[in-house]
């Protein structure tokens, strides 16, 4: 992961964690720019429990400790990750994604549904109302929001700290998003809220922005969503681009891995990318087993079947339509090829070629002075005073 955590083992052994202590603990690039007086946020339409957006602000032994429920008694003795971001991380300026259960006691209803046994919390906490007795003894500006209307009547010039759980679990899919008061708001808008609040702080900010979703549709071979996730990741990114200068704020997208999905065969010019490949087309390739196939498939995961589905007369294009698999797997996995990182802004120079992922990490670091650089990175005043860190799961 680029922002890092500390994984002791693969056993999940809180013993063994604690035994380590807090020295052996790695210091997300969001705890370092807040320690440099620098505000911060995490965005994603994932829950903020979840893997990247945890590994911004959690130390855990394993990644699927979201609430206490997930730890079991016999590993009371660490912390899940939502706690750990209400009790120890509740200087985060700006929290946006979905993932509520994990914050709420099991004795409590969803707010969105007032459905019964939803939230997970076992320990009777609830963590929202935790967050904001903390920030109203700190005599902060705050709000808690969990649905679209709320959200959009934020004002980001007399908010200083926001809090927004939109969903039990992961943010909807963007095709399927509710975009009405009750629903909740795009990747881009949230991005939108989190920079106008963070770039108020003279001495920069950083944020950690995620299109969680985009690598959720590729685990269910769902080509459509995920190509539809990662156009509204691209309008996050245009977003952010209109509210910052270049001169100062250094912007780096990148991914944590891929997934085996693959473009394929001859088409003709203008083909439908979710279409099959047209079997007129120029310098066809027939199919050993004379049935049509789409551009797009998968390695592995859900879309296989033996024999192999004919598409003949089938509609490659709706919402849900699973890409075929050449291995039958419940979901696909993630693959091992190299992925790209962009970037724009002071130090931008610096990615060039092939790096080991902890090198963007450096980077980072560098360009915003900021961690191992801290004291001894030269800078001017005004300058290289923000970081913006974007992270798809393409």
């Amino acid at each position: 992961m680029l922002l890092e955590s500390t994984i002791y083992n693969l056993t999940s052994d809180c013993s063994a964690y604690i035994s380590q202590g807090e020295e052996a603990e790695i210091d997300s690039i969001i705890r370092q720019a807040i320690e440099q007086g620098k505000s911060a946020g995490v965005v994603t339409t994932a829950r903020l429990t979840h893997a990247t957006p945890a590994a911004t602000y959690a130390h855990s032994p394993d990644r699927n400790w979201e609430s206490d429920a997930d730890i079991g008694p016999a590993n009371g003795a660490c912390k899940d990750i939502a706690q750990q971001l209400i009790d120890n991380n509740h200087d985060i300026q700006v929290l946006l994604g979905g993932g509520r259960r994990a914050f709420l006691p099991v004795s409590e209803p969803d707010p969105e549904t007032n459905a019964p046994g939803v939230n997970k919390r076992m320990d009777g906490r609830n963590l929202v109302d935790d967050w904001e007795s903390i920030q109203q003894g700190k005599n902060n500006n705050y709000r808690y929001v969990w649905k679209k209307q709320d959200f959009d009547d934020v004002d980001p010039d007399e908010v200083d700290f926001l809090l927004g759980l939109f969903s039990p679990s992961h943010m909807q899919y963007e095709l399927e998003r509710d975009t009405s008061g009750d629903g909740e708001p795009s990747l881009a808008e949230m991005t939108d809220k989190a920079i106008k609040i963070l770039r108020r702080n003279k001495n920069g900010f950083a944020l950690m922005v995620e299109g969680g979703r985009i690598d959720h549709a590729h685990h269910e071979n769902k080509a459509k969503k995920s190509l539809e996730e990662t156009v509204q990741f691209e309008e996050a990114i245009k977003m952010a681009m209109s509210l910052i200068d270049q001169k100062d704020t250094l912007v780096v997208v990148t991914a944590d891995h891929s997934h085996p999905f693959s473009l394929t065969g001859y088409t003709n010019r203008g083909n439908p990318i979710l279409g099959l490949v047209d079997p007129l087309g120029i310098n066809i390739e027939p199919t050993l087993d004379g049935l049509p196939y789409t551009s797009l498939l998968y390695g592995n995961g859900p879309g296989y079947t033996s024999p192999r589905q004919d598409l003949t007369g089938v509609n490659t294009e709706t919402t849900d339509f699973i890409q075929q698999s050449a291995v039958p797997l419940e979901f696909d996995t993630h693959s091992g090829e190299d992925v790209g990182i962009y970037a724009l802004g002071p130090m931008s120079h610096l990615f060039h070629g092939v790096h080991e992922q902890h090198y963007v990490a450096h980077v980072i670091q560098y360009a915003a002075c900021i961690g191992e650089y801290a004291k001894n990175c030269r800078k001017k005043s005004g300058t290289l005073r923000s970081v913006i860190h974007g992270n798809p799961e393409v």
